[in-house]
C-alpha cells in the first residue's frame, strides 16, 4: 500500500498544472519539473503556434515578468476562442501555475495583472434583435 502512495506522489510532484481563460478560450498549462527551457502549445512550438511577435508577447508575459524565460519547461493544451484569446488565457494559466510554484511571485504577478481573469464575454443575442442590442429599425408607420 505504501507504494501506491509514494507512486501517486511522485506522479503528482512531477509537473505543476493551471488553468487560465478569457473569453471562450480554455488554456490548461502545465510546469514540468525538469527544466530544458521548452515551450511547447498544442505538441508545437510556442513561435510556431503564434506567429506574431505581439502575441508571443502576450503569451510570454508571465514567464517575462518573473525572469523565469528559459528557465522552466512548459507545455499547454489551448481551445476555443481566437488566437489573441488564446494568448491571454495562455498567460492567465501560466501566472496561475507559477503561483502555485512559488507563493512568494503573487505579488509581482498581480502588479502586472495576470492573476485576474477577465470576465468580459460576448453577449447573447436575445428574442426580436437583430443582435445582442440592436434593435430593428423603427417606423412610425
Amino acid at each position: 500500500m505504501t507504494t501506491a502512495k509514494t507512486a501517486a506522489k511522485s506522479k503528482k510532484d512531477r509537473y505543476i498544472e493551471a488553468v487560465g481563460r478569457r473569453k471562450t478560450a480554455v488554456a490548461r498549462v502545465r510546469i514540468l519539473g525538469s527544466g530544458k527551457g521548452v515551450f511547447m502549445i498544442n505538441n508545437r512550438p510556442c513561435a510556431d503556434y503564434f506567429k506574431s511577435a505581439e502575441l508571443q508577447r502576450a503569451a510570454n508575459q508571465a514567464l517575462v515578468a518573473t525572469e523565469m524565460a528559459g528557465h522552466l519547461s512548459i507545455t499547454a493544451q489551448i481551445k476555443g476562442g481566437g488566437v489573441h484569446a488564446q494568448a491571454e488565457a495562455l498567460a492567465h494559466g501560466l501566472a496561475r501555475a507559477l503561483l502555485k510554484r512559488d507563493e512568494s511571485l503573487k505579488a509581482l504577478l498581480r502588479q502586472h495583472g495576470l492573476l485576474t481573469r477577465d470576465a468580459r464575454e460576448k453577449e447573447r443575442r436575445k428574442f426580436g434583435l437583430k443582435k445582442a442590442r440592436k434593435s430593428p429599425q423603427w417606423s412610425k408607420r
